[in-house]
């Protein structure tokens, strides 16, 4: 051979192996960038998922990576039912037959459970989404037309039915950061990227599948747990405000309906395009805020005495001490004709007039009538109806002077005591009951405040406490200013006084018709005590009569919506 020969084969040679090695390079090149995007991709997925509220959106953003990781043709989530004995159809996609169900595609999945449990209670180990729920395992498989040891029946009758090829398969376990088994990912049909022909599922895309899966299954467990706690934790909030309500027999209820009209204002406002309030918009945290606060409002009322939470009459502490009263009038009417009749004795032995002894009978009839007529006059003060006048006070004074006698010592008609709460000019409380009554929001913000709130509901003891402000600055407890006091408890303030007016359960009141509640509101409005713009909202918008019709008696309802506007 010539030297010029050996020459072009040394360099042909050559020309191979470089190009070989360039292959190689590139494919390897290749692979590691298809392993740093997937690995990016991956770290982005989580990121995505952890920010991710929407189950749906979760669910659909796992099985659309899933299927992108593969590329596979179609592929189906299911979840594990809470009985732990059925796997849910939760999203399922199939490109070729366009097919999209649960989800965010807005159709519903209408394929049966899949049981985990065969008719003889045992692993159902035949289907193959639920021998992996089951064991755990992975399974791939190349053809399930040639598999062994899983019924594909209804995959064929499926295939036959759509003129469609089931061919390679990868069913993954749903694991959570315990290792619990939450659900299934099913993939179906994986396809060459170039000429779309149907493969076998890699095993790098089965490994990257199982560890989206994991990650995914967290997730979701955190979501559940999160929903769960969030769950409990308003029923235990809602489970305190029924136990408030129920330590009252005259206002179970209240809390309940306060908070459904707060939220129901709430709603209002954000439905509401023009106007004041075109331009304010609660978010979803900030609804949760104002329906916490709403239904923690009262939990001062903890530590009212009871006797003051349900003191319905002026004399009332543990028991209606008028009681006592009326048995006491009943003693000195008693010892009045008693009276009479020793004075007719005495002058019958005196041999009298028939006139002498009807003047002590008139007498003794007349004060029996002034007793009877100052006993109904008690009655009726006692219920605390009406606003008490100085006329009225200075009747219960006089009435106090007057003294009777009881085993040689003199008493007065009604104790000191008796004459402060009698003397009550409006309600039922006195002053010092007043201020333990208002103290509740005191202690509403007192208590909620020791509580760990998160950072979007730190805001809950400010709102629940400030329902009782006034945007004059002469409420309680903290006297505020109109600047001062946020829309939530603006909204809530108007909720508690209408729900307060309108409540047909007290019993100091008769239960007030729907126009003279509104009527009040708008006195209080006049006076700068709540806020204006709220109340018209929730008339004009028809929110009062709604509440109405659900919470009030037929014959309260004196006011309908087209008068009012007409009006």
């Amino acid at each position: 051979m010539s030297d010029e020969k050996k020459t072009v084969g040394k360099y042909s040679q050559d020309s191979r192996i470089d190009t070989l090695l360039s292959n190689i390079i590139g494919e390897l090149r290749q692979f590691t960038e298809e392993q740093a995007q997937n690995l990016t991709e991956m770290t982005a997925i989580g990121r995505a998922l952890s920010a991710q509220r929407d189950s749906a959106v979760i669910f659909e953003m796992i099985l659309k990576q899933a299927r992108r990781f593969t590329n596979a043709d179609g592929g189906t989530l299911y979840l594990i039912h809470d009985n732990q004995k059925e796997l849910i159809f939760n999203v399922l996609h199939n490109d070729t037959l366009n097919s999209y169900m649960g989800g965010t595609s807005g159709n519903p999945v209408t394929l049966p459970n899949v049981p985990l449990i065969d008719d003889d209670g045992n692993p159902n180990h035949s289907n193959v989404s639920a021998y992996v729920a089951t064991t755990g395992e992975i399974v791939n498989i190349p053809d399930v037309y040639e598999a062994e040891g899983f019924n594909f029946e209804g995959a064929k009758k499926f295939d036959a039915a759509l003129n469609y090829r089931s061919m390679s398969m990868l069913v993954v376990p749903m694991r959570d950061h315990e290792n619990e088994i939450i659900g299934v990912l099913q993939l179906i049909n994986a396809k060459e990227r170039l000429s779309k022909e149907t493969i076998p599922f890699l095993p790098e895309t089965v490994d990257m599948t199982a560890a989206l899966a994991s990650q995914a299954a967290v997730v979701i467990t955190q979501q559940r747990l999160i929903r769960e706690l969030k769950i409990l934790f308003e029923s235990f909030i809602k489970a305190i405000a029924t136990a408030i309500d129920q330590k009252s027999k005259y206002t179970g209820g209240h809390i309940e309906r306060v908070a459904e009209l707060t939220m129901s204002i709430a709603n209002k406002i954000n439905n509401t395009n023009d106007g004041l309030f075109a331009d304010v918009q609660f978010s979803d945290d900030e609804l949760d805020e104002l329906r916490i606060a709403a239904w923690m409002h009262d939990t001062g009322k903890i530590t009212t005495p009871e006797h003051v939470v349900d003191k319905s009459n002026k004399l009332e502490t543990v028991f209606d001490r008028v009681e006592l009263v009326k048995t006491r009038w009943q003693a000195i009417r008693l010892s009045r004709k008693l009276e009479a009749e020793r004075a007719k004795i005495k002058l019958l032995e005196a041999k009298c007039s028939a006139d002498e002894l009807k003047a002590i009978e008139e007498e003794c009839n007349k004060d029996i009538s002034v007793m009877d007529e100052d006993i109904d006059f008690l009655m009726v003060t006692n219920k605390g109806g009406e606003f008490l006048g100085d006329d009225k006070v200075e009747r219960i004074n006089n009435l106090a002077e007057k003294q009777y006698s009881e085993n040689g010592d003199k008493h007065n008609y009604l104790s000191e005591n008796e004459v402060y709460n009698l003397s009550i000019r409006k309600g039922t409380l006195t002053n010092e009951e007043r201020n333990k009554m208002n103290d509740h929001a005191t202690m509403t913000i007192k208590i909620l405040d020791t509580l760990p709130w998160p950072k979007k509901l730190q805001n809950v003891p400010a709102i629940a406490g400030a329902h009782h402000e006034k945007l004059d600055g002469t409420g309680y407890p903290n006297g505020l200013k109109e600047e001062d006091i946020g829309l939530g408890a603006r909204i809530m303030a108007v909720a508690d006084i209408f729900e307060a007016l309108s409540a047909s359960d007290r019993p100091y009141k008769k239960p007030m018709p729907l126009s003279q509640a509104i009527k009040i509101l708008g006195f209080m409005v006049k006076d700068h005590h709540i806020d204006g713009d709220v109340v018209d909202l929730f008339v004009q918008s028809g929110l009062c009569f709604e509440y109405a019709d659900k919470f009030l008696k037929k014959d309260q309802i004196d006011m309908d919506l087209n008068l009012e506007k007409e009006e």
